[in-house]
Formats: C-alpha cells, sequence, structure tokens
C-alpha cells in the first residue's frame, strides 16, 4: 500500500492532536484525600437538585427539578434512595413543578417549589399542603429548626421567609442576603450562603455577621458536626471552612462536567452526599 506524505499543514494538525488529545481524555475530578468516593446512583434521576438524608428511616430523598428551575410544568418530583444509594421509588411523589430544597420536621417533609413550600408526609408519600409565598421570587433552599419552623430562601429577592404553625410570613429581608441559597439551622442560630460568604444570623433575626469569607457562590450548605461548615457552590466544587477560615476545597468536579448541587452530610456516618444536578445522579463521599 502506497503511504502518502503529510503537507507541513497536516503534520502541524497531527502534532496538535497528538498533544492536545490525550490531555482532553485525561480530565479528571478532583478528590480530597479527605474524603474517599463510596458509591453513585445511576444516571436515572432527573435534574437532582437536593438530597437531605432521614436519620430515623434510613432512607434519602432526592428532589427532581425535571425541566426548567423556574416553569411550574408538572414535570418535577421526589425520589426516596436506599441507604446504599439504590434508587428505591424514582418518582416516589410526583405533582411538583421544580423542587429544590428539602427540610424534615418528624415525618414531615417540605420542599421549595419556586413560589411556593410543599409539605408531604413521608409515611404516606403524599402531599398535604401547599404553602403560597405572594411575591416571593425564586425560592430555593430549605431548613428547620427544632420547633418545627421552616425556612426559605428567596435567592433573588435577598429574603429569608419562615412557615410556622401553618402560616408564612417574612422572617428577614436585608441586603446582605444578596443570592441567598442554601441555609442551615445549627446550634441556635441560622447560616446563610450568600453570594461570596456565609452569614450567622441569631435566632431572632436582628444579628447578622459575616461568617466565612471568600467563598464564592453557594448552593448547599452543611456541617460536619466537627466545627467546619462544607458548601457547595452548584458548578462542581465543594469546600470545607471553619468560622472566619479560608476556605478548602474538598472536591471538584468541573473537569468532568459534573455538577454540585445542595448537598447533605450524616453526622453519625461522616458521609457527604452530593446531587450532580444534569449529570442525574447522587455520589456519596465518606470524609475523615
Amino acid at each position: 500500500m502506497t503511504r502518502k506524505k503529510l503537507s507541513p499543514t497536516g503534520m502541524f494538525l497531527f502534532t496538535i492532536l497528538s498533544v492536545f488529545v490525550p490531555f482532553a481524555c485525561s480530565q479528571k475530578a478532583y478528590i480530597s484525600p479527605d474524603l474517599t468516593k463510596l458509591w453513585e446512583t445511576p444516571a436515572e434521576l432527573k435534574t437532582p437538585e437536593s438530597v437531605l438524608y432521614d436519620y430515623q428511616r434510613d432512607v434519602f430523598y432526592v428532589s427532581n427539578v425535571n425541566g426548567n428551575p423556574s416553569e411550574k410544568d408538572g414535570n418535577g418530583f421526589i425520589s426516596r434512595l436506599k441507604a446504599d444509594g439504590t434508587i428505591e421509588n424514582l418518582q416516589w411523589i410526583t405533582g411538583l413543578n421544580a423542587p429544590k430544597g428539602m427540610g424534615l420536621v418528624d415525618s414531615l417533609l417540605y420542599v421549595s417549589d419556586i413560589d411556593e413550600i410543599v409539605e408531604m408526609d413521608v409515611n404516606s408519600g403524599k402531599i398535604l399542603n401547599k404553602y403560597p409565598i405572594p411575591g416571593s421570587k425564586f425560592l430555593n433552599d430549605i431548613t428547620c429548626d427544632e420547633g418545627g419552623r421552616v425556612f426559605v430562601s428567596d435567592m433573588q429577592d435577598s429574603k429569608i421567609y419562615v412557615l410556622s404553625d401553618g402560616k408564612v410570613s417574612l422572617w428577614l429581608s436585608d441586603p446582605r442576603l444578596d443570592g441567598v441559597n442554601g441555609l442551615l439551622v445549627w446550634e441556635e442560630d441560622l447560616y446563610a450562603g450568600v453570594k461570596n460568604a456565609v452569614l450567622r444570623i441569631s435566632d431572632d433575626g436582628r444579628s447578622v455577621e459575616e461568617w466565612i469569607h471568600e467563598t464564592g457562590g453557594i448552593d448547599g450548605l452543611v456541617t460536619d458536626g466537627k466545627g467546619n461548615f462544607i458548601f457547595s457552590d452548584w458548578t462542581g466544587h465543594v469546600y470545607k471552612a471553619t468560622a472566619h477560615g479560608k476556605p478548602v476545597k474538598l472536591l471538584d468536579t468541573t473537569p468532568v462536567k459534573m455538577n454540585a448541587a445542595d448537598i447533605d452530610f450524616i453526622l453519625d456516618k461522616n458521609i457527604l452526599l452530593v446531587p450532580t444536578f444534569f449529570d442525574n445522579r447522587v455520589v456519596a463521599y465518606l470524609a475523615k
């Protein structure tokens, strides 16, 4: 067989491809030595935004946007996973639009859904109530306190609302809540992830102080119970930081186009849960 010689241009392109193609194929996610991957679900979820562990029942709940995050299309649903990540019921609770952050009070599961809070019974798997929040723009994360209050962030309006005794009211409106998303109740204070910081807010909402600096945008916000706050940025990064400390990278899955949305952390098992949004999975990591 006769072999044709490559032209100078062809040789140049061949050289470039031989350098960059292996480089592109070698892109890998960064996983800190402090994390060990345990399992991942099949890529059968539908835009999973949030994952929540139920300590009493030893299962996970996953909110699936399954469409446009701000569109009332009726496509959203909640999945139920076993403790090992097996999908027990993909469309466990349906009839939602674009469910995002979740919180649990006894057997009641709460999820934000664009402009309302939806209350569900985890025993029956049925929707019990919907609490519209007139004037809200883009409800996102939810957290609950020991008294049963349900807090929800309005990411596009610098506000936090509270559901208490079946009634919703504005809990805090503050310009420092710009881009507020991830919420966490811990040791009687409420922590809120905003555009480039974590804020600590007193139980009555009267005191607001910057607790962690230079965080970038924040999606999920949790604690490991050991003095560290762990937060994700949705794009694919997860960090940890102590109060007033510098964030340390735990995870970077952006090279493999995997998001890190609203995370959770199992305190008594040291397990970090990461919903991967467009990648349609939940991944579990054991933390040191």
